[in-house]
């Protein structure tokens, strides 16, 4: 048994005033992608300098103003590439790069060397206040880990003077979730007043769920504690950089933004140290899909998961959220009809929002294809048969018929086992109704619709069990004729034209037609559909009729 005595929960905070539950996401929030740092750290294989400008060039592709590049004074790669976007002069004038250190001298000085040259630049200090680590790690008084905050502001507000760039300081209380508001609010305020307006630009407070700790409700009261605590609140921007121990980084995310946060700190796709970073991109399509601008351009998710998983070395989880190779599937029968139905409901009402069952948004709107939307299996049921015959191959099969051709892929997957891909489906639909020839084989066929207005002669050439027969018949349209005209020279077939439809199979002159016949064995009461598909629509229907008579004959020997 889990020995679940061990842990102790960890503290709330008693904030009764809070008011985040009534609010809503209006707006994206400042965007500032750690993957080249944080997310960096992270890797089994860090990039190297190739990989990380490929990554810096996707970043700003994709919209990101704000892009922490590294740790240069703690590695000479990252100091490497800093160096290598400055000569090469990579940086647009409108984006801030962020340097990371820690608040001691040295690290400080070979930042600001890393530095030089950039227009406009995220000076990141940080130290970790958390009762946890002042206690096991530093073994520190408050007063004394403050010291060290202040300290650090000092000196970057010292080099400013020999600096010809525009630097914004940002400060994190290092596992801020496990640190007492007060004592956050104490440490923040201290570099506040240290940092004194030192440049125009707002003081970021970055406060970091460095570790997940408590439920993601825990983490907006203190985001909203602190918003609503700091002094001179119109001149900071308040930053969060949650982590997802517990699973939860894009709700703790979430309800920061509810909860007062004005910019969020992340890495694309989630990658990060232990479980991971927030994933930006999540967070970002979540906003897209309640007509929120993201303020990011990330049309193309195909292109952002080949750069990442090129760079990053890892693999994206096949159920990733909206990256993920299944995440626009559905296997369930259920599932199934109801996105065929809903995407056939929003194209007859002309409806300007999509509002389609079981997906949340367009794929096409992320760069994603239809064609595996709706995947079968043996799990799968009817309209997921007929929506992938529909979108991938143009046939609008009735829905008398689905539950037929359902029945025929059910079976396909359970023998074979797993999934029928598209186009094994439509060579079942080839065997099943478009390519039989026996005991039936329609040879030739000739219709006279002039005789008048109620009657149609036909003369019809077929084989019936390999016998070359000639026939000729007058109906009241061409499939009475063409029944009749069997019926004469094979008088064991008595069926009846129970339904009839067709539709055109693409569009222009050179679209060819698909005819759909149900047709009753009277003898037998056996019911069955064909199918026929001709550049001429009474011909398709005629090769539909065929089809059905092979169904029923072979439904006679089973």
């Amino acid at each position: 048994m889990l020995n679940y005595k061990r842990y102790k929960r960890n503290p709330v905070l008693d904030f009764p005033e809070r008011q985040w539950p009534n609010k809503e996401i209006e707006k994206a929030p400042i965007w500032c992608s750690v993957d080249l740092r944080d997310g960096n750290q992270a890797l089994v294989e860090p990039m190297n300098v190739d990989e990380k400008m490929e990554m810096f060039e996707l970043l700003l592709k994709l919209g990101f103003k704000e892009i922490e590049i590294g740790f240069p004074a703690a590695s000479q790669i990252e100091y490497d590439f800093l160096r290598k976007l400055v000569a090469e002069n990579r940086i647009p004038d409108d984006v801030k790069v962020q340097v990371l250190t820690q608040c001691r001298e040295e690290l400080i000085d070979k930042t600001f060397e890393a530095i030089e040259g950039i227009k406009n630049v995220v000076v990141h200090i940080y130290n970790s206040t958390s009762t946890l680590q002042r206690d096991v790690v530093f073994g520190k008084s408050q007063d004394e880990i403050i010291d060290i905050a202040v300290a650090g502001t000092n000196m970057v507000k010292e080099r400013l003077k020999n600096f010809d760039g525009n630097i914004q300081l940002e400060y994190s209380p290092e596992s801020f979730t496990g640190t007492e508001v007060d004592f956050a609010l104490r440490i923040c305020t201290a570099v506040q007043k240290a940092w004194d307006h030192a440049t125009d630009a707002p003081i970021i407070f970055n406060l970091p769920a460095t570790v997940e700790m408590n439920t993601p409700n825990v983490y907006a009261d203190q985001i909203e504690w602190m918003s609503t605590h700091f002094e001179d609140r119109e001149n900071i921007i308040l930053s969060v950089h949650p982590h997802n121990d517990r699973g939860t980084g894009v709700a703790i995310t979430e309800l920061a933004l509810l909860a007062g946060a004005d910019r969020v700190e992340g890495t694309l796709l989630g990658n990060g140290e232990r479980t991971g970073n927030v994933d930006i991109l999540t967070v970002a399509y979540n906003m897209f899909s309640q007509g929120i601008d993201p303020e990011l351009n990330i049309e193309d998710i195909k292109e952002i998961t080949e750069v990442y998983e090129r760079c990053t070395k890892m693999d994206i989880d096949m159920r990733h959220p909206y990256a993920g190779k299944l995440v626009f599937t559905a296997f369930s029968g259920s599932h199934q009809d109801a996105i065929n139905k809903g995407v056939h409901a929003m194209q007859e009402r002309n409806n300007p929002y999509w509002e389609v069952p079981y997906l949340p948004i367009d794929p096409a709107d992320i760069g994603r294809k239809y064609e595996p939307v709706v995947r079968i299996n043996s799990q799968s049921g009817k309209g997921g048969v007929a929506f992938v015959m529909d979108t991938v191959y143009g046939y609008k099969i009735p829905k008398a018929m689905q539950r037929e051709f359902a029945d025929v892929i059910q079976l396909m997957s359970e023998h074979d086992g797993g999934e029928v891909e598209p186009q094994k489906m439509m060579e079942a639909f080839k065997a099943e109704y478009l390519e039989l020839k026996n005991p039936f084989k329609l040879v030739y066929v000739d219709i006279d619709d002039n005789m008048n207005e109620d009657e149609t002669h036909v003369k019809l050439d077929f084989e019936y069990r390999g016998n070359a027969i000639h026939s000729e018949a007058d109906g009241n349209g061409p499939i009475d004729a063409v029944k009749l005209a069997i019926k004469q020279c094979v008088p064991e077939v008595d069926i009846t034209v129970m339904d009839y439809s067709e539709h055109s199979l693409g569009e222009g002159s050179g679209a060819k037609a698909a005819a759909y016949i149900q047709m009753r064995d009277n003898r037998r009461g056996n019911i069955t559909f064909g199918v026929g598909v001709s550049s001429n629509i009474t011909r398709a229907s005629i090769r539909g009729m065929f089809s059905a008579l092979n169904r029923i004959a072979r439904k006679a020997n089973d």
